[in-house]
């Protein structure tokens, strides 16, 4: 695996924290170039501890150790300081905003490859803390989106994916509440997970299929909540 280091002085100490979460974006930006620019840019105040370009092409941006500012104002399981809990990787990818695209099968596999050992280095980030910025964020970001292959990741053991659709008496909202989202926004907090787990309909609405899929997912995490 070939690492570039372009090292980002946006970061700080981490707050006491164990490093439990993995949290995966876009970058939204034009191309590689403009985006490690910002990445580094001190008056924007934002980094990751990694980058992949569309090549395959890895950037080491902030020393793990180190408390990188890529989440912003999040919460997940109760967590609020996501950045101290996490390590952020950016994909290079236009986003919505410039034309957004399928994630190339070269940036897919050196993420693949880097993911497992970063799961190896951190042994607390458990299945359900492989997480989209939209999962920890869902009132303000999209990413990385509904074109990213999440399936993949999961059947490559990292995060999760629902298999069949369980029964559940439990709302939609009670179900994404119980695997980690803060669910103040309902309708933001439905729309992240559909655009992770359910793609064909992005409408934030409660419905059957997402509480199956919901209740799937919850089982796969082993929380046994009908």
């Amino acid at each position: 695996m070939r690492i570039v280091e372009r090292p980002s002085p946006n970061f700080g100490p981490r707050r006491d924290a164990p490093i439990d979460l993995l949290v995966l974006h876009y970058t939204g930006m034009r191309d590689a170039k403009s985006a490690i620019a910002r990445l580094c840019d001190p008056a924007a105040e934002v980094s990751a501890h990694w980058l992949i370009d569309e090549d395959g092409t890895i950037v080491r941006l902030v020393d793990e150790a180190q408390r990188a500012w890529h989440a912003g104002a999040s919460r997940w399981r109760g967590i609020d300081d996501v950045n101290s809990h996490s390590i952020g990787i950016e994909l290079v990818n236009p986003g919505h905003e410039f034309g957004y695209r399928e994630f190339p099968a070269a940036q897919m596999d050196a993420l693949l490859g880097l993911a497992h050992e970063i799961l190896a280095r951190h042994g607390a980030i458990d299945a359900r803390n492989v997480l989209a910025h939209s999962d920890v964020a869902p009132a303000r970001k999209l990413d990385p989106g509904e074109k990213f292959d999440w399936r993949r990741l999961a059947a490559h053991g990292i995060g999760l994916w629902p298999a069949t659709p369980q029964p559940t008496s439990r709302t939609l909202v009670e179900l994404l509440g119980a695997y980690g989202y803060d669910t103040s926004d309902a309708k933001a907090a439905i729309a992240a997970f559909q655009r992770r787990f359910r793609t064909a309909r992005i409408d934030g609405a409660d419905d059957d299929e997402c509480r199956e899929v919901a209740a799937a997912l919850l089982k796969a995490a082993g929380l046994h909540y009908l």
